[in-house]
């Protein structure tokens, strides 16, 4: 691997201009990401802020939603109910290689902002936007967040315990895999651009995000027609797969289902019998007696610690995982690259180190940044890309 290098001039988008109409997270994740590779990313805010600046925060201006997805841009106010917001939101909009957003449908529109009118104007403008239910139709009109796409989508109809209700993930997936989706259309439209010169509109749904990423159940679906069911940890197919074991200081995953690798657990554990035990000797028996083969692993575990169980399975070539806490995460350490937290400035505060991007382009540092404050950057942005009038 070459040296690390930090200089912003190697970065793949150094140079671009991009201007994000971003709230909550889809976009403004997508914007970052953005930044990260280099390019110049302006957030046009609504006087107040993004609302997720405040998001279950209170303290100032930079709670955790905004510090999570929005370091290293600058930061323009504009009133889009004004005419003069408009004028210069069109006049930004016009000087952007790439225009970015996840507002209502409509929304943009009314503001003369919508993609029709832009690309009429900026025939190399790339021009992406991301709603809950699609641009179009009565369901475009609706409102959509993470779980509403979660819940839809069947998502949630696939986690949780088989005898609880159908149970959201931890966490909003579908909106950061909505802002992936948004920059994986934005540079596909940027390398075909380099060679026709003609920009594009990408459009990214939250509720097609969703169901793409069932993609293996919808398989399942499809090929047996059996409608696949939740059944908490542990896949309803195989054994262990994803199962959970208790150790002497914790839990850890384990997932042996296929014959050989269910024979190396076995050996691993010194339970090599286990491998022919009419309860465990197929993958259908294994599933058929999943709590016996629970009890049956955790005896032979059981008196170890999970780093332990680690190092004896890892050793056996059989997959495991610790199940950890957040504040048990670290760089460095368990696979986790130790660059990997990257610095995020705050103006009334120490930095925090959050997540960076999740690789590595020819060795190069993942980059921090600075949150911007609302509206911090407008007079300079204004003047620099001509819109200051």
């Amino acid at each position: 691997m070459s040296a690390m290098t930090s200089d912003a001039d190697t970065l793949p988008l150094t140079g671009l201009r991009v201007l994000e109409f971003g709230q909550f997270i889809a976009a403004p994740a997508a914007g970052q990401t953005l930044a990260d590779l280099g390019a110049d990313v302006v957030k046009v805010e609504p006087p107040g802020g993004d609302a997720a600046r405040q998001v279950g925060w209170s303290r100032d201006e930079f709670g955790p939603m905004f510090s999570a997805y929005n370091r290293g841009k600058r930061s323009v106010v504009l009133d889009l109910r004004t005419e003069a917001g408009r004028a210069q939101a069109l006049q930004l909009a016009l000087q952007a290689d790439v225009l970015i957003h996840n507002m209502r449908p409509g929304a943009m529109d009314k503001a003369g902002l919508g993609a029709g009118v832009l690309r009429s104007l900026s025939s190399r403008l790339v021009y992406g936007q991301v709603s809950g239910f699609g641009q179009e139709g009565e369901d475009g009109r609706r409102p959509g967040f993470d779980i509403a796409a979660q819940a839809e989508s069947g998502m949630m109809s696939l986690n949780g315990a088989a005898d609880g209700e159908p149970t959201r993930l931890g966490f909003t997936a579908v909106d950061v895999m909505a802002s992936h989706a948004l920059c994986s259309g934005v540079l596909a439209a940027l390398v075909r651009r380099g060679s026709t010169g003609a920009g594009a509109q990408i459009d990214v749904s939250l509720i097609d995000v969703a169901v793409e990423a069932l993609a293996n159940a919808w398989a399942e679906y499809r090929l047996t027609g059996h409608m696949p069911l939740r059944c908490g940890n542990g896949q309803p197919h195989a054994a262990p797969a994803a199962d959970l074991v208790e150790t002497a200081d914790g839990l850890v995953v384990v997932s042996a289902y296929t014959q050989a690798h269910f024979a190396r657990l076995c050996e691993a554990l010194g339970q090599p019998q286990l491998a022919s035990d009419p309860r465990f000797a197929t993958n259908a028996a294994r599933v058929a007696n999943r709590a016996a083969l629970r009890a049956a692993l955790a005896e032979g575990i059981g008196h170890l610690d999970s780093a332990a169980v680690g190092r004896l399975l890892t050793e056996a070539g059989v997959v495991v995982g610790a199940v950890r806490t957040m504040a048990e995460v670290r760089a460095g350490h368990g696979g986790v690259a130790s660059d990997l937290f990257v610095p995020v400035d705050r103006p009334n505060g120490p930095p925090m180190a959050l997540p960076g991007l999740p690789f590595r382009m020819d060795g190069q540092a993942r980059r921090g940044g600075a949150l911007p404050g609302v509206g911090e950057h407008t007079d300079a942005v204004l003047s620099h890309w001509g819109a200051s009038n």
